[in-house]
């Protein structure tokens, strides 16, 4: 019977809480956007140049118009909801004496600390750059933080993270399912970097309305169920109140948006999406429950190395998802069939995770 309703109360927790913060989202989305529109928080002028300086003439003519009367900083939304949630119970629970309510409070050292600082620390960096690109500051063309800058960054909050897991979690080594742990010592912290680099370049998949925020609800639910089914109560709770404030977001952001995620969304759920994939050891299956976030990425370095070497593109234009664009699928047709994908393989690297132990 104790086993029981403690069930019970995990499952009150995770999802109430996921529903409370998908309330709260949607409860302070007119304030955000009248503040965005207020003023007037979106690029000035349309983007021309593509990371490695060549034109973007076809990405030119499909978004022009969006970029520049779109709010940008959509994110703010999604990591602040989930950080006033978390700090909201955790106050009820410092100041309160009823189990229940205490029991909400999923704060907590060994499980979400880590998280919760990745998040922040990489959604600031991201707010930073919407800034520079706002108001056309910074290394770049049109403004905002070159992709080297940006790296530099994430590699630092990466190692951060890793220094973490290594010293003060003790963390030495990964879990391959079916195969069972693998040893790697000290080799933890350029893997835990290099995972997150290559999870934040997946952020590209940022472009088209409502495309991102079904992707990253799709992933994000699916480690909150490998945590819950780990015992991971705090962990998971942390995935599905961002998941919530994430369906917020995309309740928001179904065409035609009223914001773009931009770099403050697409930054911090990436590098808070690594570290919830290493909480749970279930980092090997990131490129299947994330696998949109690869596709993403491989299409973009693909399209550099063929215009580099080749002298010529792979697809119309990069990332793939405006390649299909490009091709004269509508906005919306991209966005659900890439969603679709999306939850498929999300499932499937959560069975995986979940039966490979």
């Amino acid at each position: 019977m104790g086993s029981e309703r403690e069930l019970i109360l995990n499952v009150l927790k995770v999802f109430g809480l996921g529903a409370f913060s998908f309330v709260a989202a949607m409860a302070w989305t007119p304030i955000l956007t009248n503040f965005l529109y207020k003023h007037r928080l979106w690029r000035k002028s349309a983007r021309t140049m593509a990371a490695d300086g060549s034109g973007t003439p076809i990405f030119h003519s499909l978004h022009k118009e969006k970029e520049v009367s779109t709010p940008r900083l959509g994110g703010l939304l999604i990591w602040l909801t989930a950080v006033l949630v978390a700090l909201l119970f955790w106050v009820i629970a410092l100041i309160t004496s009823s189990p229940i309510l205490d029991k909400l409070n999923f704060l907590s050292r060994n499980q979400t600390w880590l998280p919760f600082f990745m998040f922040v620390a990489a959604a600031g960096l991201g707010l930073a750059d919407d800034l520079f690109q706002i108001y056309e500051r910074g290394s770049y063309r049109g403004g905002g933080m070159g992709l080297a800058r940006r790296i530099a960054f994430i590699t630092l909050i990466a190692a951060a993270g890793a220094y973490w897991f290594y010293f003060k979690l003790d963390w030495r080594t990964i879990y391959i399912p079916f195969l069972g742990d693998f040893y790697i010592d000290g080799w933890y912290i350029p893997l835990f970097i290099l995972v997150t680099l290559a999870t934040f370049s997946g952020g590209v998949i940022d472009g088209i309305d409502g495309l991102s925020g079904g992707v990253f609800a799709s992933i994000f639910a699916a480690y909150g169920g490998i945590a819950f089914f780990q015992g991971q109560i705090d962990l998971a709770t942390f995935c599905i109140v961002t998941a919530g404030a994430i369906l917020a977001f995309l309740w928001f952001n179904i065409p035609p948006a009223r914001f773009y995620m931009s770099e403050t969304g697409t930054m911090g759920l990436t590098v808070a999406l690594t570290t919830v994939a290493f909480l749970t050891d279930s980092v090997a299956v990131l490129p299947i429950i994330g696998f949109l976030l690869v596709i993403e990425s491989l299409s973009v370095i693909i399209q550099f190395a063929s215009k580099r070497w080749r002298g010529k593109k792979i697809f119309l234009v990069a990332p793939i998802h405006h390649h299909f664009e490009a091709r004269g699928w509508p906005g919306h047709k991209v966005t659900m069939r890439f969603w679709v994908v999306s939850v498929v393989f999300a499932i499937m690297g959560m069975v995986i995770a979940l039966i490979g132990r």
